[in-house]
């Protein structure tokens, strides 16, 4: 029902309008990669059987890379819902294909790196993906020292390339979490065609305000899903983020002017950015980062990197929601539980 054409076409118009710098200093990847998957071994235990090789990548490829991920997530779902439509799912077709290429525009514009794969296809082949005109810019308007700010990404997308490889349930694990999570949406394209009463924009307001975007669009008896899916994603990031502060700290000349200006990168919006951030889930993101770094940095300082390790033993050892702001009750309660790796 969506029509992907139009959505990539609206993607790369979208990232054109955001700055770019020049490439060319962010293209030679070899090197900085095998360096940030011996420090992060080296650190964390995690072994993959092979990582992919690092890509330099322009902002189109990124998109539709993104885009192709999207169709499998959404088509399934979409086709269900869109089915009730008759005729009208044309139109509601194409208000989602503009959508979806807005939204993947203004990330092709945002994204430094990705370790990307099919997320509901487990066994298929996964990228690593450096988006190197957007490295450029960062690192000019971070004023950040180009091979200073391409190490520290690598280590925090080879944290993730080293996760999914080396941990073999969790990329099931995150595909059968999402799949429940797609069975359970009530979003009705028909609400996209006929223009909300005062009422109903400040009762969605108010919803999308407090919980996201996401929670919208899942029914109340799938809550407990999507905080799992939320935790999950927090200790992901949470721990990359450690990750590339712990490894980074020996190896990079001003480590703490960097994280600086990377907070200030994800929080320095204009008010229609921040709001855009929010309606599609970037500001949950961001706290995803900061809880989950929180929380892996407090469970290190208490039980060191093998204590962290506990979150892949198993699904089960993964952190509730209520557990990211409580280190020492989720240590209590995986203390006889040792890691799969």
């Amino acid at each position: 029902m969506i029509d992907w054409k139009l959505a990539g076409t609206v993607a790369r118009g979208v990232a054109n309008m955001q700055p770019a710098g020049n490439p060319e200093p962010f293209e030679q990847l070899a090197e900085p990669a095998a360096e940030a998957e011996r420090l992060v071994s080296a650190y964390t235990g995690l072994v993959a059987p092979a990582t992919p090789p690092a890509e330099a990548v322009e902002r189109p490829a990124w998109i539709d890379a993104n885009l192709a991920s999207l169709q499998i997530v959404m088509e399934p779902a979409v086709g269900r819902i869109g089915g009730k439509l008759g005729p009208l799912g044309v139109i509601a077709g194409s208000v989602m294909a503009v959508e979806a290429g807005a939204i993947s525009g203004f990330l092709a514009g945002r994204v430094l790196g990705q370790y990307e794969f099919p997320v509901l296809e487990p066994d298929k082949p996964a990228r690593l993906l450096f988006v190197a005109p957007n490295l450029a810019q960062a690192a000019t308007s971070l004023d950040a020292p180009a091979d200073q700010l391409l190490r520290w990404v690598a280590l925090h997308e080879m944290t993730h390339a080293l996760q999914f490889g080396g941990v073999p349930w969790l990329r099931e694990h995150l595909a059968s979490m999402l799949r429940e999570l797609l069975g359970a949406l009530e979003m009705d394209p028909r609400s996209l065609l006929r223009v909300p009463d005062l009422t109903d924009l400040r009762a969605a307001f108010e919803r999308v305000r407090e919980d996201g975007l996401a929670t919208v669009m899942v029914g109340a008896d799938k809550r407990e899903t999507l905080d799992r899916v939320q935790a999950f994603m927090a200790v992901l990031e949470g721990y990359a983020e450690h990750v590339m502060d712990a490894v980074g700290a020996d190896v990079l000349d001003d480590l703490p002017a960097l994280r600086s200006a990377l907070q200030r990168r994800r929080r320095d919006r204009s008010g229609l950015l921040k709001i855009l951030e929010r309606l599609i889930g970037m500001d949950l993101k961001l706290r995803q980062y900061e809880q989950g770094k929180a929380f892996c940095d407090a469970v290190v300082a208490r039980a060191g990197i093998d204590g962290l390790n506990r979150v892949w033993s198993a699904p089960e050892a993964m952190p509730s929601v209520a557990e990211l702001d409580d280190a020492v009750g989720w240590l209590a309660r995986t203390e006889r539980v040792e890691p799969a790796f």
